[in-house]
């Protein structure tokens, strides 16, 4: 039930901001952006796993094709009492995974080709444990839609406010001023960053906690999160949307200085590992998930 108001009140913010948008930049046409707003809702709801997935060029793999991704993820599921999601196994050098879907019935997990070459089986499990705790908590809906949303008001504020900088004309109203057209191009993607802070940061700690319980293992999901950080500092990510990176398990655009650090939408990993690694010594990871 938590989740769901958090889902409801995030649809809410987000469409309210691209609202908004719409309304700064063509007043007069204020209805077709509640439209867009209330059918990108629905999109969001029942498509934005598959959009993520093709927008990642993810391939569905099967148990003949990849046995022990698959032996592990069904037993971490068992273990969870979750479905049994899809497997995906996306194109990418650059080591990383994420979970999607907008309940347990209709998850997926998706891992890179990197994650499998600098992983150990014990490792990539605790990572694994990590991404089915996001289903078994039942968040991914929610950083699925923030993440899809917010790149979708971040595309549409560009086109709209380039639009008005170069001559649009805005409704009823005369043309819009080019500093009005300027101020949504720098503005919208910092909301709809800010929106996946509310949310981010805490769910990837939550996770990580459920995940080493699940696992039995939180030294493993620690060890694995400083080698996914230094691949995502050596290995640049391709194809990867700045609004949608906070479905990746570490920040897919590597090391961050202190500015872009308070933008980032997960946790320091230094933090992270200290937390894991406090679980590791003491006798709280060891109740069953």
């Amino acid at each position: 039930m938590k989740n769901q108001l958090k889902t409801v009140l995030l649809l809410g913010i987000l469409s309210a901001l691209l609202i908004w948008i719409g309304g700064a930049i063509a007043p007069g046409q204020l209805w077709v952006f509640v439209a867009i707003a209330g059918a990108m809702n629905l999109f969001a709801y029942f498509y934005s796993d598959k959009l993520v997935l093709k927008m990642y060029r993810a391939q569905e793999v099967s148990a003949q094709e990849a046995p022990d991704l698959h032996a592990i993820v069904r037993e971490l599921a068992n273990t969870a009492k979750i479905p049994m999601p899809r497997v995906f196994l996306i194109p990418d050098r650059q080591p990383n995974a994420f979970a999607t879907g907008r309940n347990p019935q209709h998850a997926a997990v998706a891992v890179t080709a990197g994650i499998l070459q600098i992983l150990d089986r014990r490792e990539l499990r605790g990572v694994l444990a990590h991404e089915l705790a996001h289903v078994g908590n039942r968040d991914i809906l929610i950083s699925t839609i923030a993440a899809v949303i917010a790149s979708a008001i971040t595309t549409i504020a560009q086109v709209l406010s380039f639009g008005a900088m170069f001559g649009g004309r805005g409704g009823g109203d005369g043309d819009r001023s080019p500093l009005g057209g300027l101020a949504l191009l720098i503005m919208a993607p910092i909301a709809a960053t800010l929106i996946q802070l509310a949310i981010s940061r805490s769910r990837e700690l939550h996770a990580d906690a459920t995940g080493a319980k699940l696992s039995g293992d939180p030294e493993a999901l620690a060890s694995a999160l400083m080698k996914l950080e230094r691949g995502a500092q050596a290995i640049p990510a391709q194809h990867v949307a700045p609004a949608t990176a906070s479905l990746f398990i570490v920040n897919p655009f590597g090391a961050l200085d202190r500015l872009s650090r308070l933008f980032s939408t997960h946790p320091p990993t230094a933090e992270r590992v200290r937390a894991l690694r406090e679980m590791e010594h003491s006798d709280r990871y060891a109740h069953a998930y």
